[in-house]
């Protein structure tokens, strides 16, 4: 019986090593087969890397300010790197904070940048005075200097990092955390060599010029600014929202179908559809817009632009009016992609005042787009609706006229036979037979 066992083991295990090293089983052990598994690795990488420089060379095609801005990022960072090399000890110890002001605050667009460096102006000045006056409190505190420096870092952090969730506080949110890095740098390291006022002096030295070197470069090199960008996104969406409205009457009229509704319209993300991509860009662009004027409010005049209080504001409004144009559209589009569509000989009967009332309301929305674009005001004289309240009523006129078009005649008919079949004497007889019941019920 112990030698039947050990036979059946050694079987057991003899077939296990046949599988293990089976090519058909496991062709990866084979050398070959992790030849061919590496090879295609390292074309799967080389495609990545390659896909990834082809999008990066489009980036910089599509937009050319972007090769510019990092231009600009790599110089400004060169001017202010001369720092390390100057003989003055206390700036050559401390440079490294006006690099960190260029990475920090250097932004795409002028608004962006002066934004940035008035809360770290800021937020440096604050914590540097405040941490000054507490450290010299703590010096006279004697035995009491640690506690007092620990205590005030609790404080201030509790109250910086409370004050800042304030949604009225949201634009400094920036400066806080800086004003938070300041205070506490200028406690810890000035405890340690006890120079507190050296430490706050020359790191608000060092960053006042890293921030003049970015200013500098990025208005007096090809300026970027966030007003153009705010300007140009409302007129592309109005002229969006004006190709998006004539496409759906156009695609109704034409009795365009959709054999399956794109995945991605259904969950409102990007797509290649130009009715779908109109419209969601006005939609999207609500953030964008108050990122713009927020960064617009501190470019100063340029260009056409030439008024220190320029109406910045007045383009979020514009873009919440339109924004209510493209929900219009939107459920027209809808209305395309649902499965109940009408007959298209009964579209071919309005077909006119529909294509009429696309085409006039597309002309309004392109006509306001131009007037924003050129900086004009509408004409007093002539009312800019005028066409599409015509255009409107012929619609509403020839409804009316065929409207029996936009019922069911058969289902109504089926309707109506039951009560055309009926037969007077049975109505007779029951009007009898209520007054009867009723005569009978009646107190005597």
């Amino acid at each position: 019986m112990a030698a039947r066992t050990g036979s059946l083991r050694q079987i057991f295990t003899e077939r296990s090593k046949e599988r293990l090293l089976s090519r058909k089983d496991f062709p990866e052990m084979n050398g070959n087969g992790r030849h061919v598994a590496l090879s295609d690795r390292v074309a799967r990488f080389c495609d990545s890397v390659s896909k990834f420089f082809r999008g990066l060379r489009e980036m910089g095609r599509s937009d050319p300010r972007k090769v510019v801005f990092a231009m600009k990022a790599g110089l400004s960072l060169a001017l202010v790197s001369l720092f390390i090399y100057i003989k003055e000890e206390q700036l050559n110890k401390y440079s490294i904070w006006a690099i960190l002001t260029v990475v920090v605050v250097f932004e795409f667009s002028v608004g962006a940048t002066l934004n940035k460096g008035f809360n770290r102006s800021l937020g440096t000045i604050s914590a540097g005075g405040l941490a000054l006056g507490i450290a010299e409190l703590s010096v006279l505190a004697g035995k009491f200097e640690e506690l007092i420096i620990v205590l005030c870092i609790f404080i201030a952090g509790f109250c910086a990092s409370y004050v800042k969730l304030y949604p009225a506080m949201k634009p400094y949110e920036y400066g806080f955390r800086v004003f938070l890095l300041t205070f506490c740098i200028v406690l810890v390291s000035g405890r340690t060599s006890r120079e507190f006022f050296s430490t706050a002096f020359y790191r608000l030295i060092l960053i006042a010029v890293g921030a003049g070197v970015c200013l500098f470069v990025n208005i007096f090199i090809y300026p970027i600014w966030s007003g153009e960008d705010l300007h140009k996104l409302v007129v592309k969406n109005f002229n969006g929202v004006a190709a998006s409205l004539e496409g759906c009457v156009n695609g109704y009229l034409q009795c365009v179908a959709y054999e399956r509704v794109p995945s991605k319209i259904l969950v409102y993300q990007a797509s290649d559809d130009p009715l779908y991509r109109g419209y969601r860009a006005a939609v999207q662009s609500s953030s964008q817009e108050d990122t713009l004027v927020d960064f617009a409010l501190w470019e100063p005049p340029h260009g056409p632009y030439k008024t220190f209080k320029y109406p910045w504001r007045s383009y979020v409004k514009v873009s919440g009016a339109l924004r209510h144009c493209a929900f219009m559209v939107m459920a027209m589009h809808g209305c395309i992609l649902s499965e109940i569509q009408a007959p298209p000989e009964k579209r071919l009967v309005f077909s006119n005042e529909l294509q009429k009332v696309g085409t006039e309301g597309a002309k309004v929305l392109r006509q306001l787009g131009s007037k924003v674009e050129k900086m004009e005001k509408l004409s007093t004289c002539t009312d800019i609706l005028l066409n599409v309240h015509e255009a409107a009523e012929k619609l509403q006129m020839k409804i009316d006229q065929q409207s029996f078009l936009l019922f069911n005649s058969e289902s109504w008919q089926a309707a109506r036979k039951p009560k055309e079949n009926e037969n007077p004497d049975n109505l007779i007889d029951l009007k009898d037979n209520e007054n009867k019941q009723a005569i009978d019920h009646f107190p005597q």
